[in-house]
């Protein structure tokens, strides 16, 4: 297991080879503090895309200095986009992040079928929680990418969260599919696609990991509650990865468990060539900081 995003950091400190990764349009502060705090812990290198003075100017506000060869100057949101994929594909980047930008613009790059990144994977979110009531990290997938899943969208997201929590150390992440209750109800879509998941994993069409479905969010995070209920599943009280039906479940989940659960939440994009720092404008420099983190310890 992950116990905290800590662990994780500390994790980084002892990896010989320090990933870097690309920021493109870098000129934010928010983001850029991000990256310097990871730089000063040692746990990340950078290249910066985008309007250089506007980059130099802020690192200068914030007392960093920076190699004129690790800024790299572009005219355009787009151009920077374009550029920093285009260091990914050769092997000069080993992860990208999201700065002042529209996220189509990065996406575009991303998904170009010449000039991408792309793997034929869907690209989904997961979003990392670290609560004061959970002994581990847990993860949610899918509420910042996908919008209304289908049942081989949705084994692709696990899919997705697996094979990062597999290359984060967790040897066979534990998957619960979220439904409402935990019994296949033919009125509940979410219930059927839960059941039809598990035995995909029963009959190994589903890989490296325990799924669980359908069962309910109290089951899943809390196992006297499975007991007091007579469910029995390895996934109950102990999950690492949470599937929920839809990206409205996602978002609102997520969000309540940042605004009303005290959580210390990160998430990143995964599914391309590389993992992606994604978060949104208004993302806290922390939120940044350990979104990074995600990214420089998902990478092999």
């Amino acid at each position: 297991m992950i116990k905290s995003f800590e662990e994780l950091i500390g994790n980084l400190k002892n990896i010989e080879k320090i990933k870097t990764v690309g920021v493109v349009c870098a000129h934010d502060e928010h983001t850029l503090e991000a990256v310097i705090k990871g730089e000063k812990e040692g746990l990340i290198k950078s290249i910066l895309f985008g309007n250089k003075d506007e980059i130099k100017t802020i690192l200068a506000n914030l007392g960093y200095n920076k190699k004129d060869n690790d800024i790299i100057e572009t005219l355009t949101d787009s151009e920077a986009a374009e550029k920093a994929v285009e260091f990914v594909r050769k092997g000069k980047l080993d992860f990208l992040m999201k700065g002042k930008l529209q996220t189509a613009d990065m996406l575009k790059a991303v998904v170009n079928k010449e000039k991408g990144l792309r793997t034929g994977k869907i690209i989904s979110h997961l979003a990392f929680n670290e609560l004061p009531t959970y002994h581990k990290l847990i993860v949610i997938s899918d509420g910042g990418m996908m919008m209304y899943p289908d049942l081989q969208q949705k084994k692709q997201i696990i899919e997705n969260g697996v094979e990062i929590l597999r290359a984060m150390g967790v040897e066979t992440p534990k998957v619960a599919v979220l439904a409402a209750v935990e019994k296949v109800n033919s009125k509940m879509p979410e219930t059927i696609d839960a059941a039809e998941l598990k035995r995909l994993n029963e009959i190994g069409e589903i890989k490296h990991c325990i799924v669980e479905g359908p069962i309910s969010y109290d089951l899943t995070m809390n196992r006297e509650s499975a007991i007091i209920k007579g469910y029995k599943s390895p996934v109950a009280g102990d999950a690492d990865l949470l599937i929920v039906s839809n990206i409205t479940v996602g978002n609102i989940l997520g969000k309540a468990l940042v605004y009303s659960a005290r959580s210390k939440m990160a998430g990143i994009i995964v599914g391309a060539k590389v993992p992606i720092v994604l978060t949104s404008r208004g993302a806290t420099s922390e939120e940044k900081y350990l979104s990074l983190v995600l990214c420089a310890s998902a990478v092999k």
